[in-house]
């Protein structure tokens, strides 16, 4: 199984990466690694994830960053709604479902 993008995940997730480049040279590229390799074992195993919000909305924390991934299962594929901070404006995602 593959993921998409929600248009406003993908535009957050770009701007995560390019503060914690502007914070410290190559951070971005480990956020970037990181989501990746969380992005495949969402990919592999979706339902491994606590649900969120009904019915089918989850979150996957990453490790090195203060960042989750909110995410929903399709018939196709994983789509992303958000890349959201741990600690700022709890479910404000929610528009995106």
């Amino acid at each position: 199984m593959n993921y998409s993008f929600h248009p406003d995940a993908e535009a957050e997730f770009l701007e995560s990466v390019g503060y914690y480049e502007s914070v410290v040279a190559g951070l971005g590229h480990s956020l970037i690694d990181e989501f990746d390799t969380l992005a495949r074992l969402i990919c592999e195993s979706p339902k491994s994830w606590k649900v969120e919000r009904r019915p089918n909305i989850r979150k996957a924390s990453l490790r090195k960053f203060p960042l989750s991934i909110v995410y929903r299962e399709t018939v196709s594929d994983i789509q992303v709604l958000a890349v959201s901070h741990d600690r700022r404006r709890p479910q404000y995602w929610l528009g995106r479902v």
